[in-house]
């Protein structure tokens, strides 16, 4: 028993992975965020999205 608690609360050697793991993932989220945002406002997709809203609004 005293052998699973040490383990359990014991230091481990991937103690830092979570910090960097959420870094990456944050990264990779406003990497995404940014190109969406460029291909959602350029000319062409905000036309084609002003046609399709129209047109389920008439």
């Amino acid at each position: 028993m005293h052998r699973l608690l040490a383990r359990l609360t014991g230091p481990r050697a991937d103690e830092g992975m979570n910090t960097a793991e959420y870094a990456v993932g944050t990264l990779a989220a406003v990497a995404f965020a940014g190109i969406l945002l460029k291909v959602l406002t350029s000319p062409s997709v905000q036309q084609a999205l002003t046609g399709v809203i129209n047109g389920a609004l008439k």
